[in-house]
């Protein structure tokens, strides 16, 4: 007989290997239309600049890594930059404004049109993000978002947005750690050899 914690873990792996299957049908089309996007981009001259709260930010970082240091392939070095990532600019900027303005005013100082700003929100309304991709927006960026919920403020607002619907945020995220492998993995394909 199964104890409880036992039960918890079959219902956990079940519930990851339905969402994961969910997104080998729908998910494809939209991350590779994403790897395009961000490897056009920065072709281009552009710069990939990422943001999130909590796990996503470590998500952030984690993709800004790979792009500056290399995925699976040497190649040349790609500019990617988490807004999450410089303490004295995050407390600035929330001490001398607010929480709400710590990402945004990052990106009105850093992005420019061209560039790629790619947001993490599992619930898909945190204002930081949402404000941060409205200033990207009016300077000509591209917006990518990473969401948990369908229909958010944030899909509205983006050009890309892979959602990963799902009851609990770790489900999600761990749709998002694959998805943005797979994007990793894409874009530098682009830029080896």
């Amino acid at each position: 007989m199964t104890n409880g914690r036992e039960q918890i873990v079959r219902e956990t792996i079940e519930d990851h290997k339905a969402l994961v299957a969910q997104f080998e049908r729908h998910g494809a089309e939209i991350v590779a239309r994403i790897a395009e996007s961000i490897a056009r981009s920065l072709a281009e001259g552009g710069t990939l600049y990422l943001c999130g709260n909590g796990g996503s930010a470590a998500d952030a970082q984690h993709i800004a890594g790979e792009f500056v240091g290399r995925f699976r392939t040497e190649r040349r070095a790609l500019p990617a930059v988490a807004l999450s990532t410089d303490t004295s600019v995050l407390t600035c900027i929330a001490n001398d404004y607010d929480y709400e303005s710590v990402f945004a005013r990052q990106v009105e100082a850093l992005v420019r049109e061209g560039d790629v700003l790619w947001a993490f929100s599992t619930s898909g309304t945190s204002a930081n993000v949402l404000k941060a991709a409205e200033v990207a927006r009016r300077k000509g960026a591209r917006i990518i978002a990473f969401t948990g919920r369908s229909q958010s403020p944030l899909e509205n607002l983006a050009d890309l947005c892979l959602c990963a619907d799902a009851r609990a945020t770790a489900r999600s995220q761990e749709i998002h750690q694959l998805a943005y492998h797979i994007v990793c993995d894409l874009v530098e394909r682009s830029f080896a050899g």
